[in-house]
C-alpha cells in the first residue's frame, strides 16, 4: 500500500532491471496478492509495468501467472474500484497480454514500447512489413490500446487527478 497525492493505493511496479522484469511465479503471486489487497481494503489499483513478458525458463508456472493476474483482476473489476495501469519501456509479452492493458485508464509513457510478441517476431511469423512504430506508446494511443501518454515527470500529478476523479 501506498499514498498518491493524498490517495491510499495498492500499487505494485515491475523493474526491468531485474530479470527483464519478467513474471515468473512470484511476481505473477505479488500482484495477484496486491490486486486482492486493494480488493479486501477497498483501495484504487495502480500496476506501474516495464517488462519483457513471461519468465519462459519457469515453464508452465510461468504461464499460469497470465491466468492468476487475470482472474484477480476480474474478481477486482467486480468490486468497480478502479484500477490504473502505467506501461513503461518496454511492457511486452504475457504482462501485455494479462494484466498490464486490462486497466479502466492506462497510461504510457512517451515512445515506450508495448506489445505482445516483438516486431521481428511477428515480421517473421506474417511475412509482412509491420507499419513504422508499430509498438510505440503513441501508435497503440492512435489506436485506442492507451488512454493517456504522459511524461514520467508528469506522471505523479497525472495519477493524482485521475485517482481524484475516479475515486
Amino acid at each position: 500500500m501506498g499514498e498518491i497525492g493524498g490517495h491510499c493505493v495498492a500499487l505494485a511496479a515491475l523493474d526491468f532491471r531485474f530479470i527483464g522484469g519478467s513474471m515468473g511465479s512470484v511476481v505473477g503471486e505479488k500482484v495477484a496478492r496486491t490486486v486482492e489487497l486493494a480488493a479486501s481494503e477497498d483501495l484504487p489499483l495502480v500496476i506501474v509495468s516495464a517488462s519483457g513478458g513471461a519468465r519462459m525458463f519457469e515453464g508452465i508456472y510461468s504461464l499460469m501467472q497470465l491466468a492468476k493476474t487475470s482472474v484477480a483482476l476480474s474478481r477486482f473489476n467486480d468490486m468497480r474500484r478502479p484500477y490504473i495501469s502505467v506501461l513503461t519501456d518496454p511492457t511486452f509479452g504475457g504482462v501485455t497480454a494479462s494484466f498490464a492493458t486490462a486497466a479502466d485508464v492506462v497510461i504510457a509513457e512517451p515512445g515506450a514500447r508495448v506489445g505482445f510478441a516483438g516486431a521481428r517476431v511477428i515480421e517473421q511469423t506474417t511475412k509482412e512489413r509491420l507499419p513504422e512504430g508499430f509498438q510505440t506508446a503513441e501508435f497503440q494511443r492512435a489506436h485506442g490500446m492507451v488512454d493517456r501518454i504522459v511524461h514520467r515527470l508528469a506522471l505523479k500529478g497525472d495519477l493524482e487527478r485521475a485517482l481524484g476523479f475516479l475515486s
